[in-house]
């Protein structure tokens, strides 16, 4: 590499990484190693994955990260391992997105004839992608530049798994799905992300080793970057999701089979009003709230509404029935039964389980609006209104996923290597290990190559009030402006609330004398072209701009942060939790919710430095680091920035003078 890449420097924690990742490939060993920002990570796992000719399948926490592999990283070592273009390939690569990213032929020549387009915009993006079809070698939406990022007729035409009918499909042979998984099983390097490489294990634990299962291949080793998203992204799909809309999305595509295949009757079209009718109604009687709750009224919801359950079974029953009864059928149809016997199973387990490793849940979208029991009414309402109405989501999700991916992964793999720059917590793994079940597996803490003594100053006043008091918000606001002005903008001001973001931005609009962005006034990467493209820009967001985002240079120049981010006590899943730490003897708040948090702040702090020549301030409104005993442990797992208490030293850092 230092002959062939003309930028080449050399960094002890990439060769020592490197090292670690061949040893453990070798060994057929477990590895868990923390590399911090500019180790040059990617490189440190790709060299040894490709030099061990096993089949190893890296999977990423973002798409920008699996591109950034493909493109750029793959290309780049393959060069410098042969001397070979990209074109003249020793290496096998594939890059795999999750189905709903590819085009099902199948959806997109059965929608020609069916009269479900609405409105000019839907026609023109289905002309659009009716010609892109013709050329695309992919099916993978991302080429398709025209296409909104919220499209609905996407929706209606991606190769999501519930609507697969595999082989027996018209369009298996040139199915994008199908060329995919064939590259991929001639593939030495598998490129994924988390949440493919967890729908597909999900996928495969249900079918209980059907041949035909998931989309992966079997590999030797699977490289987890940006693991400390494991747990969450595990969670997901591990646990069951019913609502509405896939209530709606079962009777939709019914239908539309139906009036496709030309079997539409009376009796079918019943079962699906039944359907529709049915599962609104339930789904509006389910508890109140806003956003996610946990449901603990399981037991006393069924005593008051088990009738409406009872119909609601009845209702998939019946259209499974109906189904069942028509002779001849296309094979579409045995896949709508499956889906309508599965809900069923999953609605049983969903209001009636006792499973003490599960978390029940509710979680309401969008707005509310009241709805008339079956029969009362226009019958044609549950459809015509579906769009707009509020969405509610019935959840179960696993406390522990520890067990599971003992079990269903770890054990049944050669090597696993997780690596991410923030997995350690005090220096030590022991919080990511238990949270993930991984017993068994070497460690390594690698130093980032940066200097942050010389490059970053954390600032952490110590006169603010508690941010759990009323008076924060307001000496919070008047901070970030003082602050705003020493630094001339350039900064990133990351909240842990939507509502703090926005009360924080309602008292700053006009007080502060550079552009302000706020998340949710354009899409993400909209946004973040803006803030490197306008000189002194200032924006304001929350979590889904701490990790993952990359501005390097003087136009991000100070990242604020309003407080420690702990995760929402009363979020159900983290609630439950707690709970199991607790009830099982253990500290849930020193186990889980500070290594939790600690993890969360390295990455908000981690935006600002990204290369060896950023330099810049990093500031904590929260001084409980410096007053609760548990900030220690925050403060013993930053990297070593020079840190400072006054205003004074950090007017002097930026050459100000107060």
């Amino acid at each position: 590499m230092s002959r062939t890449h003309p930028a080449y420097e050399f960094r002890r924690a990439q060769l020592q990484m490197a090292q670690a990742v061949e040893q453990a490939l070798e060994e057929k060993r477990h590895l868990i190693v923390e590399a911090g920002t500019g180790t040059g990570k990617t490189l440190a796992y790709l060299m040894p994955a490709i030099r061990s000719g096993k089949r190893v399948i890296i999977s990423t926490g973002t798409k920008n990260l699996q591109e950034q592999l493909f493109y750029k990283d793959v290309p780049f070592l393959e060069q410098a391992l042969y001397g070979l273009p990209a074109s003249g390939s020793r290496l096998s690569v594939c890059y795999m997105k999750g189905r709903n990213n590819y085009l099902c032929r199948k959806k997109l020549y059965d929608l020609t004839d069916q009269p479900v387009l609405s409105g000019l915009e839907e026609m023109e993006q289905y002309r659009a992608i009716a010609a892109w079809e013709k050329t695309t070698a992919t099916g993978d939406r991302a080429e398709l530049a025209v296409l909104p990022e919220a499209s609905l007729l996407w929706h209606k035409l991606d190769a999501r798994a519930e609507a697969c009918i595999g082989q027996k499909c018209s369009e298996w042979g040139r199915c994008f799905i199908t060329e995919m998984r064939r590259k991929a099983m001639e593939s030495d390097i598998i490129i994924v992300n988390h949440h493919l490489f967890f729908a597909d294990l999900a996928i495969k634990l249900q079918a209980d080793g059907a041949p035909d299962a998931g989309i992966l291949p079997e590999a030797d080793a699977v490289i987890f970057d940006e693991a400390h998203e494991l747990e969450n992204v595990a969670g997901n799909y591990f646990g069951i999701s019913l609502s509405n809309l896939r209530m709606e999305e079962l009777a939709r595509d019914v239908e539309s089979s139906l009036q496709h295949n030309k079997l539409m009757s009376a009796s079918l079209s019943g079962a699906i009003g039944s359907l529709r009718e049915r599962s609104q109604f339930f789904f509006s009687l389910l508890p109140p709230g806003d956003g996610r709750f946990a449901f603990d009224s399981r037991r006393e919801f069924l005593e008051e509404n088990g009738d409406e359950f009872v119909t609601l079974n009845q209702a998939l029953t019946r259209l499974a029935g109906e189904l069942e009864g028509i002779p001849h059928k296309p094979e579409e149809l045995f896949n709508f039964i499956r889906r309508a016997q599965e809900i069923q199973v999953q609605l049983q387990f969903a209001l009636e389980s006792e499973d003490r490793n599960t978390v029940f849940w509710i979680e309401r979208r969008g707005r509310f609006r009241a709805i008339s029991p079956p029969g009362q009414g226009d019958p044609e309402r549950a459809k015509e209104s579906f769009q707009g109405r509020q969405n509610v989501f019935l959840q179960a999700t696993p406390i522990d996923v520890g067990p599971i991916l003992r079990e269903c992964l770890w054990s049944k793999l050669e090597c696993a290597v997780l690596t991410s720059a923030t997995l350690a917590v005090g220096g030590g793994f022991e919080y990511i290990r238990r949270r993930l079940g991984l017993e068994h597996a070497r460690e390594s803490v690698l130093a980032s190559h940066f200097d942050y003594e010389s490059q970053a100053l954390l600032y952490l006043p110590p006169d603010l009030p508690d941010p759990r008091t009323p008076q924060f918000t307001a000496k919070a606001a008047e901070r970030i402006r003082r602050l705003l002005e020493i630094t001339r903008g350039r900064a990133f001001v990351l909240f842990t609330s939507f509502a703090a973001m926005n009360d924080v931005y309602q008292r700053l609009r006009g007080e502060v004398e550079f552009p302000i962005l706020r998340q949710g006034d354009a899409p993400k990467s909209a946004l973040l072209e803006e803030f490197r493209l306008t000189p002194n820009a200032v924006l304001f967001a929350t979590s889904s701009f701490w990790q993952g985002v990359d501005v390097q240079g003087e136009q991000l120049s100070c990242v604020i942060i309003d407080r420690l981010p702990f995760a929402v006590p009363s979020d159900p899943v983290v609630a439950a939790r707690v709970k199991a730490i607790d009830a099982e003897g253990g500290k849930a708040f020193f186990q889980y919710q500070v290594p939790a948090a600690v993890i969360t702040l390295k990455q908000g702090f981690g935006r600002l430095i990204r290369s060896l020549h950023d330099r810049g301030l990093l500031v904590l409104l929260d001084n409980r680091i410096l007053k609760k005993q548990y900030g220690r442990v925050f403060m013993e797992s930053l990297p070593n920035y020079r840190k400072t208490t006054e205003m004074r030293v950090v007017e002097e850092f930026f050459g100000v003078h107060g």
